[in-house]
């Protein structure tokens, strides 16, 4: 017995050490999490079986192929050519005709930066490689350098392995529009790549080249200022007893099928790219392929004749560059709008009475679409959502007037990963999160005896908190009876974590972990974003929304970095963060408001 207890126990031990590898490692990659709970709570999904051949290859490959041949074919080109192709702003910027060698340390800061996930395509698996960077570093830099200054992109580097990947775990395994592509690029192609990005960006951030309302894989730049901006002006129209109109344009596989004669032309007139720099992209679009990839069995390969590479490191810089001119079209026709790389926003405010801007919106919307088929994207009319916001009695009267220029209302949208409702009370929203994490809480339940106390935690912050915390800062101003639907599920996981019971008190668990409750998570995201705001570490969008406070005669306070808070009249106006914001930022102590950077603000602001 005791030999039995012995190996039982070693097993064990040897079991978490495993895990606790395995999660330490992937930490900050939910996708890694989510398989590892996945395949440990559940038998492993995967293609079916009669589509393990080389035949099922080829036709996935060809479908793959034909969904996006496709849709170029169903664009319709626009009877007129006037007011669809604006030209680039006359500025003063000096083109970027050369990129510089890297060299070590830029070499090693890439190396750490990239993911270690391999693929089929490289020879080394990649956390190996990173290993022994050290003794490749010679033959890298000079096979990075040499394509950075002759403008030439490695031919070999060119061709992807997709893996058809089902989209849902109920739907028909046999039927391949179930299945997404899902395209995996050599290492040692994302490393020029990156590379190439680190310079390009700071080149484009240096010449204002960037649209201001563009959020989309740009630093300092996310979901949650998006939808924050986008929020704060509905909620002050409300308050100011206006109407608000959000379009969610949706478009159709826009990454690819982009043009790349017309991005070309985009990277030369647009952003000033010319010599070796233009010619490195042109040889990086061209003859590209892909194969897919089923087990041990292949495709034949299939040319790339158009979009930007999926799994790249340049493909969403290179999507944002395409679609600078959409926003002097939006521009045109004085409408308010917001962009996260391919969703889309645009947005009006209506005064009582005034149906212009209906009228306006709905050219806009015609601009749009005449200008994404000269472009060669389709904009989905069908899957375009509409929602009106404030008063309540108004909204008839609206939508009404939505639908006679073809615009069917809805009470709710998925917008940026958030369901936003006519009322903003987020009720979609909350009910959708707690049904998703008391799924992943129930799955962490049942692994929690594999693992360590320490590495149930980080799977509860991984799947947990990530969805209470997602965009929390437009939460503010929500009842209390919502908030506590979301401190439940914070209560819940305490207790998976801590093994504590129903009738045991949780207050004294959740001060143990040292988690904030919801309310004050919310406060602090929000309390975040002002810091960052007023630092240089947020959009500019965000930082228009806040303005420093001025007294009118020299005070004491003068100078300590107080906000101003602008009158409002509604409890609309009191959750916008223009006036939720400022009010508690001016509630913090003046060397809290004053640290010297964002890590020290964070810590001093948790204690």
């Amino acid at each position: 017995m005791e030999k039995l207890h012995f190996h039982n126990l070693q097993l064990s031990n040897a079991r978490k050490s495993y895990f606790s590898e395995i999660i330490t490692k992937n930490s900050h990659n939910a996708r890694a999490l989510f398989n590892i709970v996945d395949r440990l709570t559940k038998p492993p999904v995967s293609v079916a079986p009669e589509l393990y051949s080389t035949k099922a290859c080829n036709d996935f490959a060809k479908f793959f192929r034909d969904k996006i041949k496709n849709i170029r074919q169903t664009i319709v080109s626009p009877t007129t050519s006037s007011g669809y192709e604006p030209y680039p702003l006359e500025t003063s910027i000096n083109p970027m005709a050369q990129f510089q060698p890297i060299n070590s340390k830029e070499l090693q800061d890439i190396l750490c930066q990239l993911n270690s996930s391999s693929c089929c395509l490289d020879i080394l698996p990649t956390s190996f490689f990173k290993k022994v960077s050290k003794i490749l570093e010679p033959a890298l830099l000079q096979i990075v350098n040499l394509s950075l200054t002759s403008g030439v992109f490695p031919e070999p580097l060119k061709t992807a392995v997709i893996k058809p990947l089902l989209k849902k775990d109920s739907l028909d395994k046999t039927q391949m529009n179930n299945y997404r592509p899902i395209s995996n690029l050599p290492f040692l192609s994302k490393i020029i790549e990156k590379a190439v990005f680190h310079q390009l960006n700071e080149f484009l951030i240096k010449n204002n080249c960037y649209d201001v309302f563009q959020s989309g894989f740009r630093q300092n730049h996310s979901t949650e200022t998006a939808l924050t901006k986008v929020t704060n002006d509905i909620r002050l129209n409300t308050d100011s007893g206006n109407m608000s109109v959000l379009v969610l344009l949706d478009l159709s596989a826009a990454f690819d099928t982009v043009d790349h004669a017309i991005l070309l032309r985009r990277l030369e007139n647009w952003v000033g790219l010319t010599g070796p720099v233009l010619n490195l992209f042109k040889t990086y679009l061209e003859n590209r392929k892909y194969f897919v990839s089923i087990g041990n069995f292949t495709s034949e390969p299939i040319e790339i004749t158009c979009g930007v590479p999926q799994g790249s490191i340049l493909g969403p810089l290179l999507f944002n560059i395409y679609m600078l001119p959409l926003a002097q079209v939006i521009k045109n026709n004085n409408i308010s709008y917001h962009s996260y790389a391919d969703d889309t926003q645009i947005y009006i405010r209506l005064t009582p009475g005034d149906r212009g801007p209906v009228q306006a919106l709905g050219k806009c919307i015609e601009d749009i679409n005449d200008w994404m088929c000269h472009n060669l994207l389709q904009l989905n009319k069908n899957k375009t959502e509409v929602i009106v916001f404030g008063a309540k009695e108004k909204r008839l009267d609206v939508t009404t007037e939505l639908q006679s220029i073809q615009l069917k209302t809805t009470n709710q949208a998925r917008n940026l990963g958030v369901v936003i409702d006519t009322d903003l009370n987020f009720d979609k929203h909350i009910k959708a999160v707690t049904k998703s994490a008391y799924y992943h809480l129930k799955n962490i339940s049942r692994i929690k005896d594999l693992m360590s106390k320490q590495d149930l935690e980080k799977l509860v912050h991984a799947f947990i908190f990530s969805r209470l915390d997602y965009c929390n800062s437009v939460f503010t101003g929500l009842p209390k009876k919502s908030i506590r639907k979301l401190q439940l599920i914070q209560n819940s996981a305490a207790r998976v974590l801590t093994r504590t019971k129903k009738v045991d008190h949780i207050s004294p668990v959740l001060r143990s972990l040292h988690w904030l409750p919801v309310c004050q998570r919310i406060d602090f995201k929000v309390l975040l974003l002002v810091y960052k705001a007023l630092n240089g570490l947020a959009p500019k969008y965000m930082t228009d929304l806040l303005t420093q406070y001025v007294p009118a005669r020299p005070l004491r306070s003068s100078g300590s970095g107080l906000l101003s808070v602008p009158r409002v009249r509604t409890k609309h106006g009191e959750a916008a963060f223009s006036f939720y914001a400022p009010q508690i930022w001016n509630r913090l102590p003046e060397n809290l408001r004053s640290a010297e950077t964002l890590s020290v603000f964070k810590s001093h602001l948790f204690s």
